[in-house]
C-alpha cells in the first residue's frame, strides 16, 4: 500500500477546561454528517452527543424520515440531498446503494471550519474545499463501510442469495475504490475502538485515535440493595451474527444454571428450537425492565464479536460482571479476572468451560462500576473535545506555516 495518504493523529492527549471547552466549540463554524435518518441505533446515540456538544450546528445527511425518529429531531436543523426524493428511499434506503457517492459527494460543506461525519457508510465523502476556503473534516468512524470491506460477513448476516451477489460485485468493487479514495480526503479519523482503529489502518491506510462511544452510566446505575439472582442474562437483537445460539447450546449442557434472554429478531424461532427448559425468552422489555435484570443477573453474557458493545458496559455501569468473547470491542472494556472473564473459541463448548469455572462472587461491582465510568458520556465528550481542539490548532499551524 506503499504511496497512499497517511496522517498522523495522535488526539487525546491534550487538556481543556470545561469553560475552555466550551469557547472553543462556540467559536468554531460546525457541520455534523450522517448517513441516513430512518432508523435509531448506535450511530443514532453517537449522533444526538455530538447535537449536546455543538447545538445548532446543521446535520447534513442523505435523507430523514421524521417519522421514524424521536420527536426531537423534528426540532433540529436538519439538512437532506436530492435522496430524500427518491421513492420509497426512508423504507428501502439500501436498494440505492449506487446512489450515496454522488449524494455525499454533492455535499459542499467548505463553508464550515468543522466537518464531523459519524461514519458507517458513505458520509466521510462530503466536500470540504472549494478553492482557497477549506474545513477541517473529522470522521468519527464507527466502521469502515462494512458491507463493502466486510462483505462476506455481511453477505451471510443479510442471506444474500448468488444472483444478487453476482449483480452486487461489480458495483461494490467500484463503491470500494470511492470509498477509499473518499477516506483520503479526511483530514483526521477518530475510530470506535481498537479494532476499528486497526481496521482504518489495514483497509484505509490512515492512522487514527480512539475515542470510544458513549454509555449512559447514569441510567445503567448499581443498586447495593438489589442480590445477585440465580440466571445470567442476555440482551441482544435475536439476529444470527449475534451469536446469542452460542449461549442457548451452553445452557442446554449446564442444566442447573439458568439464562435469561431478553430481545426479538428473526432468530428468535430458532434458539427456542435448540433451547432447553433451563432458558427462559423474554422478548422486548422496557428499559427498567433490562435495568433491573442486569443488576441481580450473576452475569452479563456477550458473545458475538462488536466493533464495540454497548451492553456489556451498561451491565458493568450496573454492577456485573461480563462474559464475552475475547475479539472486538470487548478486548477494550472488560478486564479479565476484574470485571468479567473471556472466553476464546466461539463455540458452546469453550463458554460452557467459561461458566463452569466462573464464580458470580470473585467480581467487585464497584470495580465493575469504576470500569464502566470510563466509557460514560461525560469521559466520551471530553476525550472528543480533546481531540478535536486538537486537530483544529494542528491545521491552523499547518495553515501558517
Amino acid at each position: 500500500m506503499d504511496g497512499k495518504k497517511k496522517t498522523e493523529a495522535e488526539g487525546g492527549a491534550g487538556s481543556a477546561s470545561a469553560q475552555g471547552g466550551r469557547d472553543w466549540q462556540q467559536s468554531l463554524r460546525v457541520a455534523l454528517v450522517h448517513d441516513w435518518l430512518n432508523q435509531m441505533g448506535g450511530a443514532e446515540n453517537v449522533l444526538e452527543e455530538f447535537v449536546e456538544m455543538f447545538p445548532g450546528a446543521p446535520i447534513f445527511t442523505s435523507m430523514y424520515g421524521p417519522d421514524k425518529m424521536p420527536d426531537l429531531y423534528r426540532a433540529l436543523p436538519i439538512r437532506t440531498t436530492f435522496m430524500q426524493r427518491l421513492p420509497g428511499i426512508l423504507d428501502r434506503h439500501q436498494v440505492y446503494l449506487a446512489l450515496y457517492p454522488a449524494a455525499f459527494q454533492s455535499t459542499d460543506l467548505s463553508e464550515f471550519d468543522l466537518i464531523l461525519s459519524n461514519k458507517s457508510g458513505f458520509c466521510h465523502g462530503v466536500r470540504s474545499r472549494r478553492g482557497e476556503r477549506r474545513a477541517v473534516h473529522v470522521c468519527y468512524c464507527l466502521t469502515p463501510t462494512r458491507f463493502l470491506w466486510l462483505y462476506e460477513q455481511y453477505r451471510e448476516r443479510e442471506r444474500i442469495g448468488c444472483l444478487l451477489d453476482l449483480g452486487l460485485k461489480p458495483l461494490l468493487a467500484m463503491l470500494r475504490r470511492w470509498d477509499y479514495a473518499a477516506a483520503q480526503r479526511v483530514d483526521y479519523f477518530i475510530a470506535i475502538s481498537t479494532v476499528v482503529q486497526a481496521r482504518i489502518r489495514r483497509i484505509y491506510d490512515r492512522e487514527s485515535v480512539v475515542v470510544h462511544p458513549p454509555v449512559d452510566t447514569r441510567r445503567f446505575a448499581p443498586d447495593p440493595s438489589a442480590p445477585v439472582g440465580d440466571y445470567y442474562l442476555v440482551v441482544s437483537r435475536l439476529i444470527p451474527y449475534k451469536r446469542i445460539d452460542l449461549a442457548v447450546r451452553a445452557f442446554r449442557e449446564l442444566p442447573d444454571e439458568r439464562l435469561i434472554v431478553v430481545g426479538s429478531g428473526r432468530a428468535r424461532q430458532a434458539l427456542e428450537d435448540v433451547a432447553g427448559p433451563n432458558v427462559s425468552f423474554l422478548g422486548w422489555q422496557p428499559g427498567e425492565r433490562i435495568l433491573e435484570l442486569m443488576r441481580s443477573c450473576k452475569a452479563f453474557i456477550f458473545p458475538g464479536l462488536e466493533d464495540f458493545g454497548i451492553t456489556p458496559v451498561e451491565a458493568m455501569s450496573a454492577g456485573r460482571p461480563v462474559i464475552a468473547f475475547r475479539g472486538g470491542g470487548a478486548l477494550d472494556t472488560v478486564v479479565p479476572g476484574e470485571t468479567g472473564e473471556f472466553f476464546d473459541r466461539q463455540t458452546p463448548e469453550m463458554l460452557k468451560q467459561t461458566l463452569e469455572a466462573f464464580d458470580p462472587q470473585a467480581y467487585d461491582p464497584a470495580r465493575c462500576r469504576a470500569q464502566a465510568e470510563q466509557f460514560s458520556q461525560e469521559a466520551f465528550r471530553t476525550r472528543l473535545l480533546e481531540s478535536l481542539e486538537k486537530f483544529v490548532n494542528r491545521n491552523q499551524l499547518n495553515s501558517n506555516q
